[in-house]
C-alpha cells in the first residue's frame, strides 16, 4: 500500500509538523501531500491512501494573494471526512522551495508552479527549441526557487552536433549540470540517477514541445502522460499537460510534470539574477565603480571582457534586459503593496466609523 514516506515524508517534515500542529487542540488532523492540482480541488496522498481535498472556509479567508494557496508538492494538514472519502485542508507546512512565476498579462500576481522540490529539471530540446537566452531566464527562476537547477537537453537523437550545443549551454550556465538525453533511444538515464533517488522530488519545466511529458513517461517507465508531436516548421508544441501532477518513479523519486510555457514572466529576484549570471557578477567585482551599470563607464571590467571575447556580448545584453525587467517588476509590486495597504486602511476607518455611528443610533 502506498504511504506518505514514498512521497517524501521524513524526519524533517515530521519535526515541522510537531512544531506547528502537535500541540493543537484538534487531534483529528493528519499530514498529506498534494499530488494533483485541479484548481478548486486537490488530489492528496495520506497514510491511508489517496483522496480528494478542498480548502476549509476559515483557511481560504486567511489567504491574501494567489501565492498563498496550496500548490502541487505542498504538505498540508487534513481532517478526513466520510471515512476518508474526502478531506478538508486546514493548513500548509512551511515550504523549503517554491518555483513561481508571474501570471501572464498585466495582472500583478504570483503563480506557483510547484513547491518542496529538491531538483528542478530545466528542459530544452536539441532542435529548433534550443535557445540559450531563454534558458538564462529559466535559470533565474530556478535559483530564486531554492531548488537545485539541472539542464536537460532532450531529443539528443535528432541532433548531429549535440556536443557543441552542450558546451554552449554549459558556458551560459556556470556550475549547473547539463545532460543530453534521448528517451526514444533510452540514452542518458543513468546520468539522472543521483537526482531521482528515494524520497527526492524533481520537477520539470520548459517551453511547450520540449519533451517534458515524454521525459515523465520515460523516467517512470510507463505512459502516464499524453504526448503530441511538435510542428515540423518551428519545433513548437501544443500544451500536452493541462494541469500539475506528481508521480512516483521506479527508483523511488517523485516527479512533477507541469504545463509548458509559451513565455516565462519572472516574478521576483531573490538573488537568482546574480547566480544565473555568476560570470558577470565575478567580473563586476573588478569594475572601477561599485555601482557600475556595465554600459559606458570607464574602468568597467565587464565591458573589457566583452571586448577581449571573454564574455559574449549577447549574454551581457540579456543580463541588462532581464535586470531592467526585474527592476520594473519590483517597482510595480511595491506600488501594488502601497495601494493595497492604503485601501485596507480606508476600509478599516470606514468600519470603525460605522461602529461609532451604530453606537450613537443605539444610544
Amino acid at each position: 500500500m502506498t504511504n506518505i514516506q514514498q512521497y517524501g515524508w521524513n524526519e524533517n517534515w515530521s519535526s515541522k509538523w510537531d512544531e506547528k500542529w502537535k500541540e493543537t487542540e484538534d487531534k483529528r488532523l493528519v499530514p498529506g501531500r498534494i499530488v494533483g492540482d485541479f484548481g478548486s480541488k486537490y488530489r492528496v496522498m495520506t497514510d491511508s491512501g489517496e483522496t480528494w481535498g478542498e480548502l476549509s472556509g476559515k483557511l481560504r479567508h486567511t489567504f491574501v494573494a494567489s501565492g498563498d494557496f496550496p500548490a502541487i508538492g505542498d504538505w498540508v494538514a487534513l481532517s478526513m471526512q466520510d471515512g476518508g472519502e474526502h478531506a478538508i485542508l486546514h493548513g500548509i507546512l512551511p515550504r523549503h522551495s517554491v518555483i513561481s512565476r508571474k501570471v501572464a498579462g498585466n495582472t500583478q500576481e504570483e503563480q506557483i508552479v510547484a513547491s518542496n522540490v529538491d531538483t528542478l529539471f530545466l528542459v530544452s530540446a536539441l532542435n529548433d527549441d534550443f535557445n540559450v537566452r531563454r534558458m538564462e531566464r529559466y535559470l533565474i527562476m530556478a535559483w530564486n526557487s531554492g531548488a537545485n537547477p539541472v539542464i536537460l537537453l532532450t531529443k539528443a537523437d535528432l541532433c548531429l552536433d549535440a556536443e557543441s550545443k552542450i558546451a554552449e549551454m554549459e558556458s551560459a550556465a556556470p556550475g549547473v549540470p547539463v545532460h543530453a538525453v534521448s528517451a526514444l533511444q533510452d540514452n542518458g538515464r543513468e546520468k539522472l540517477l543521483p537526482y531521482i533517488g528515494s524520497g527526492q522530488t524533481v520537477a520539470l519545466t520548459g517551453s511547450s514541445g520540449c519533451g517534458k511529458s515524454t521525459m515523465v513517461n520515460w523516467l517512470c517507465g510507463k505512459n502516464l502522460q499524453l504526448t503530441q508531436d511538435v510542428r515540423e516548421g518551428d519545433s513548437r508544441g501544443r500544451h500536452t499537460t493541462t494541469h500539475r501532477e506528481l508521480f512516483i518513479m521506479p527508483d523511488g523519486g517523485i516527479i512533477v510534470d507541469t504545463p509548458g510555457m509559451r513565455e516565462l514572466q519572472l516574478w521576483e529576484d531573490e538573488g537568482g539574477l546574480d547566480l544565473a549570471f555568476s560570470d558577470i557578477s565575478s567580473l563586476a567585482a573588478a569594475c572601477r565603480f561599485s555601482n557600475c551599470r556595465h554600459e559606458r563607464e570607464e574602468g568597467c571590467a565587464v565591458l573589457e571582457a566583452v571586448q577581449t571575447g571573454e564574455l559574449e556580448e549577447k549574454r551581457l545584453l540579456n543580463y541588462r534586459k532581464t535586470q531592467r525587467e526585474l527592476l520594473y517588476q519590483s517597482t510595480k509590486e511595491v506600488k501594488l503593496k502601497r495601494k493595497t495597504a492604503a485601501s485596507s486602511k480606508v476600509n478599516s476607518t470606514r468600519t470603525r466609523g460605522y461602529g461609532w455611528r451604530k453606537e450613537l443610533d443605539e444610544y
